[in-house]
């Protein structure tokens, strides 16, 4: 065969056959390298997260829930391995999540990017021996003056830890243990108001027999208010197990879960201008959920838009102020609590054995 005066035999059309075949090879292999190095992008460091908890997820009921939980959100895992977490409280000044872990008699300490430690031990049974399973604190508050508030179960009080929050120390003083001579069941959860009165719920939970228990000394489950001069005001005695207790941003309704598997509700007051309540109606309830889906109405927050991040059976229920489910984050767990980050971007759960994070809209 000849081309263009040059006479090819088959040796050397094999040549020049192998010479193509070999720059052909190296062609498609620059290009593959050169498309993998233009769609490989790094992920900035702030999107990475620890871990995501994949039994979890949220599930929109109304559209506008978009506006106040972003559609990307995945829920996060920040903790786990714990016995039954409780109360947590996110600390401004300090970035800090605080939460406890109760059967432990213990609060835990979590900053981003560091693991979670722990912070104090004993916080909720200073005593030798506890015979019931829930010794430690649960709901722990902040107040005005920068101080730890603890509800603690196993001595059965609302108590306000004599230290500063950055070098923690398990030394408390009493601020209410007794209604007309009769110790508290064991308080559970709190709410202070603006004016510095803390409200606060009083099941039997840390009783080691509950409602059974011999030492059992008031005869209903109340809620109650404790104003800065030490007076104590019952504000009611209709639930069967008080819990969870939040105010709306302007301190008028007051929104109370009550965690009876027989009556699992939440119902919202009027708070007057003396600080009592009344006109108590029914928010919401759940009790047909109860045999279907792990938790109870539990602890519960409120945004500055009015919005209720609920507790209860499946996971954190959201709800309109007008008592609208909007979406619920479903966690699969008994879940107990939640707080916010102090701007509002983030909502911490604590369920059964984890601690784990949202994201939310600014």
């Amino acid at each position: 065969m000849h081309y263009k005066g040059i006479k090819l035999n088959t040796n050397n059309m094999k040549k020049i056959l192998y010479l193509c075949l070999i720059g052909l090879n190296a062609f498609i292999l620059l290009q593959c390298k050169t498309e993998k190095k233009e769609i490989s992008v790094k992920e900035p460091e702030e999107n990475k997260v620890s871990s995501i908890f994949e039994e979890g997820e949220i599930e929109a009921y109304e559209e506008s829930l978009w506006s106040i939980v972003p559609k990307a959100t995945k829920i996060e895992v920040i903790a786990e391995g714990h016995d039954w977490t409780e109360g947590p409280l996110w600390l401004p000044e300090q970035e800090m999540l605080l939460y406890s872990d109760i059967p432990r008699n213990a609060i835990y300490s979590w900053k981003e990017g560091e693991e979670a430690k722990l912070y104090l031990q004993p916080s909720g049974f200073i005593g030798e021996k506890f015979e019931g399973s829930e010794p430690g604190a649960n709901g722990l508050l902040l107040n005005k003056e920068g101080e730890l508030v603890l509800c603690q179960h196993g001595d059965r009080q609302i108590a306000v830890m004599q230290s500063s929050v950055l070098e923690p120390t398990a030394n408390y003083k009493s601020l209410a243990s007794t209604f007309e001579g009769k110790k508290f069941n064991s308080p559970n959860d709190g709410v202070i108001k603006s004016n510095g009165d803390i409200y606060f719920t009083d099941p039997p939970y840390g009783l080691p027999q509950r409602m059974d228990d011999p030492n059992k000394e008031i005869p209903f489950q109340g809620v109650y208010r404790v104003d800065s001069d030490g007076e104590i005001k019952l504000l009611t005695q209709e639930f069967t197990r008080p819990n969870g207790i939040a105010f709306s941003p302007d301190e008028k309704k007051l929104y109370i879960a009550n965690s009876d598997p027989e009556l699992a509700i939440w119902k919202v007051f009027d708070v007057l201008e003396d600080g009592s309540i009344s006109n108590g109606k029914l928010f919401y309830d759940v009790t047909k959920l109860v045999p279907k889906e792990k938790g109870l109405p539990d602890g519960l927050k409120v945004d500055n838009m009015g919005n209720i991040f609920a507790t209860g059976p499946g996971g954190v229920f959201i709800f309109s102020p007008e008592g609208n489910v909007l979406g619920k984050i479903k966690t699969g767990q008994a879940t107990s609590n939640c707080a916010f980050k102090a701007d509002k971007s983030s909502l911490y759960i604590t369920a059964d054995s984890y601690v784990l994070r949202v994201r939310l809209s600014l």
